[in-house]
């Protein structure tokens, strides 16, 4: 036999017809790869000396998935349904043969099989909510009827990948066979059910785990309950749960039809279409104009850290996890010694939830190093200072760090707002200096925004980018500018926050709106969060702002059970009279007459400066691109992916919406609501911002 198309080529090894998918790099279900394979099924069900049919895909992975750029287009045929039809049907046994990853439609391809064999290493899943979608090819209706309701609606909400051997255990996989010999092994097993004679196992007729939920909607309604919180705001964790109870409920074919209607009406609907284009923007951040990606990079086989502070130690946390060498440095005995002790307590309470052995933590905690000399980071290759915010303290670093660190050696600071090159002036090789900006808890944020300086090399970049990947962050390159990009846009709206609540909003009032927009906390909960005290020394109080006047009465936030909020010994949180009384009194002196402020304008005054200020950052030139300034604030700032990000919202809302009440605000508040000309022309011209 040949190739049937540029893709999928057929193949027999005695009595068994071998079809191949072959689309780099992750055979990604295409109309081409899918026509493929209807046409090599339909060849060798003719072939009566083909007893039975393995499906296997050459590359590095099995089918991970359906092809994303088909979404939102007019559906091409043979559609995947059609193909998985021809296969549950065929004649003779139809075996998938995984290695890599079986996501997605991958995983109902394989579903849509009589049989499925992986090696150890593989994993599969139905990741398609983290695309505001369901599975939409029977996915929430096979997978409930291997491995249980309750197994799969866990996975489908999660989107969790799962391992070949907990898949075997499931009944997912009927068998592993040896690493790196999967063809040899699904031969093998493939003659074996031939041999047999073994029956033809179509998943849509098992019936015994989803007859144990049906009429069982406590089962439903208990999930949903142990998950409100982290669904909320999102429709298609909803939508999987009514498609698994389908599965439940009704009959094969009548679920299928309510999967796919309520798969439609995601897959048309603005969450997906936010949810998507994160997707395609994560990818986007990593490309660089002006770094070729086949830059030489450095090699960063041992990293200093200066600081042994909460974000020190969560730096260090992300190397050591990556099996990098840290040495860690303070200035004192008892503050390295406590550092330490926090990075080992944080290990320690991972293995005592199962997320890994205490094996695991000796090798981690084997690789760091204490020091209180910077003499120490002599041989290191990369140095991130994680000092007190002053520039004074940083310049002071940086300068000793040129004196000590080795040619070639990169310096990075890990400022949340400071002028790199500011700090790079500092040292004798500005090329080498680089922002590294960490988001606190720092093992566990995914963003890191990395800053270049006017004179950073590229290959310091190239490698800054490419570290960012290997201790598993979301990196960004942004330019130097106060604030760089996230806390830049964060000061508008914190601006808007402490206006707000002396013009007539109360905190909880400003909270609650953007808790309710989707993000986990408002501004005032978050500074509570933080401490009050955060950046305030009493000798500098002036008594002019709220937070400054609970700073002076002690209530430093949630670690005092005191701050904007009051709280219980749970810490929950309850609306203040000592604060409701202290704004009233600010509002008073400062000649202001409260009004009503309804939700609608507090929203509008706290997110729509941060899109004008996110065109002026792409005026300037500081983003590369607006959808790096979303996923800057999708992965360190909470805002909620099912809306894209500060300019794919702007372009939901509409443009011309958003300068026309940037316009009204600047009547009535003044020149910090005008809005950008970049914002401005691209209205004008009905273009959307975040395609920019």
């Amino acid at each position: 036999m040949a190739d049937i198309n540029a893709v999928v080529d057929l193949a027999r090894e005695g009595d068994i017809a071998v079809v191949t998918l072959d689309s780099p790099p992750v055979n990604a279900l295409s109309a081409q790869l899918r026509a493929g394979i209807a046409e090599a099924m339909r060849q060798a069900i003719a072939d009566d000396g083909a007893k039975a049919i393995l499906l296997i895909c050459a590359g590095r992975t099995f089918c991970a998935g359906a092809d994303i750029s088909e979404f939102g287009k007019p559906p091409m045929e043979p559609r995947l349904s059609a193909v998985q039809d021809i296969i549950e049907n065929a004649p003779k046994p139809v075996i998938a043969a995984i290695h890599g990853t079986s996501l997605g439609g991958g995983l109902e391809l394989a579903l849509s099989c009589h049989y499925r064999v992986a090696v150890p290493s593989a994993k599969c899943g139905l990741p398609e909510v983290t695309l505001g979608i369901l599975p939409g090819a029977g996915g929430t209706q096979r997978l409930p009827r291997i491995v249980g309701v309750p197994r799969a609606l866990q996975m489908i909400t999660s989107g969790e990948h799962v391992g070949a051997k907990e898949a075997v255990s499931m009944g997912l996989f009927d068998r592993l066979v040896e690493e790196g010999k999967l063809r040899e092994g699904a031969l093998d097993f493939a003659r074996e059910i031939v041999a047999q004679g073994a029956p033809l196992k179509k998943v849509r007729d098992l019936d015994e785990k989803v007859a144990e939920a049906r009429g069982k909607p406590e089962i439903f309604a208990e999930f949903r309950k142990a998950n409100a919180r982290k669904f909320r705001g999102f429709k298609a964790p909803e939508y999987c749960i009514r498609a698994i109870e389908a599965a439940a409920e009704k009959p094969f074919d009548e679920g299928l039809r309510i999967e796919r209607e309520l798969f439609e009406e995601l897959v048309a609907g603005e969450q997906s279409a936010a949810q998507r284009y994160a997707f395609f923007a994560e990818r986007q951040a990593a490309k660089i104009p002006d770094v070729p990606s086949d830059t030489q990079t450095r090699q960063i086989e041992k990293v200093g850290v200066i600081g042994a502070g909460t974000m020190g130690g969560g730096i260090s946390m992300n190397f050591l996890n990556a099996g990098i060498p840290v040495t860690i440095v303070e200035t004192r005995q008892d503050a390295l010694d406590r550092g330490l002790s926090t990075i080992r307590r944080n290990y320690e309470s991972s293995a005592k939830r199962g997320r890994m052995s205490m094996e695991d933590v000796e090798k981690r905690m084997g690789l760091l190093t204490g020091t209180l000399s910077l003499d120490d980071l002599a041989d290191s290759d990369l140095i991130i200072e994680a000092v007190f915010e002053l520039m004074e303290i940083k310049k002071e670093v940086f300068g000793k760090l040129d004196g000590i660190c080795k040619p070639g050696a990169i310096l990075a600071s890990n400022t949340s707002y400071l002028d790199i090159d500011e700090i790079a002036a500092s040292t004798s090789r500005p090329q080498d200096v680089i922002g590294l900006h960490f988001f606190s808890p720092a093992n566990i944020m995914r963003l890191l925004e990395v800053v270049r300086g006017e004179k950073t090399g590229k290959d310091v970049i190239a490698t800054a980018m490419k570290l960012g990947k290997t201790i598993r962050k979301v990196a960004v390159l942004v330019g130097n500018a106060h604030g760089f990009v996230g806390n830049r846009m964060l000061a508008e709206r914190q601006r808007e926050a402490n206006a707000l609540i002396m013009e007539g909003a109360m905190p909880w009032d400003v909270d609650r709106v953007l808790f309710e927009f989707g993000l986990p906390m408002g501004p005032f909960a978050m500074s509570d969060l933080a401490g009050l005290d955060l950046g305030w020394t009493p000798e500098n109080s002036t008594g002019s702002t709220a937070k400054e006047r609970l700073c002076e009465i002690d209530r430093r936030g949630q670690k005092n059970g005191a701050g904007f909020y009051d709280y219980d010994e749970n810490r929950k949180a309850k609306p203040s009279k000592v604060t409701e009384e202290i704004i009233l009194d600010l509002s008073r002196k400062q000649g202001i007459t409260r009004r009503t402020i309804d939700d609608q304008e507090i929203l509008e005054r706290l997110v729509y400066p941060m899109i004008n200020e996110g065109a002026k950052i792409l005026e300037e030139g500081k983003a590369i691109r607006a959808s790096d300034i979303d996923i800057v604030w999708l992965n360190g700032y909470g805002w909620p992916v099912y809306r894209g990000g500060p300019m794919f919202y702007a372009d939901t809302i509409g443009l011309g919406t958003v300068v026309e009440r940037l316009r009204h605000y600047e009547a009535t508040h003044g020149e910090a609501f005008r809005p950008s000309a970049l914002l401005m022309r691209i209205a004008e011209e009905g273009k959307r911002i975040s395609e920019l």
